[in-house]
């Protein structure tokens, strides 16, 4: 099994910036293979794809309306990825989830393809 606890959520006035961590760990021989996606929900809405990045870090992806303020990376000497988020808007208010997944699609998006999911962030932008 892999585990994923996701830290660095909080309040932010919109203009400002945070940055998210995802630590994976447990037993499993494929942890620095999965691609890593961050995911996010807010009230009343479906979780939507924002951002996923795959082993080497050599391929990104991201939602459209994160492309040009989020930026997504990995550590995988720490197990660590991570989302760092500029020029914050109120629209980007919601629970932030990491997620992992196996396979060797070439598309990250689809929700049902990630395996292994954290418990959440809260993050929240004031207008």
């Amino acid at each position: 099994q892999v585990q994923l606890v996701e830290s660095g959520g909080g309040l932010v006035q919109a203009g400002g910036s945070l940055r998210l961590s995802c630590v994976a760990s447990g037993r499993t021989f494929s942890t620095y293979a999965m691609v890593m996606g961050w995911f996010r929900q807010a009230p009343g809405k479906e979780r939507e794809f924002v951002s996923a990045i795959n082993w080497s870090g050599g391929r990104t992806q991201y939602a459209d309306s994160v492309k040009g303020r989020f930026t997504i990376s990995r550590d995988n000497a720490k197990n660590t990825v991570y989302l760092q988020m500029n020029s914050l808007k109120p629209e980007d208010t919601a629970v932030y989830y990491c997620a992992a997944r196996h396979g060797n699609s070439y598309y990250y998006t689809a929700k049902d393809d990630y395996a292994y999911w954290g418990q959440g962030t809260q993050v929240t932008v004031s207008s």
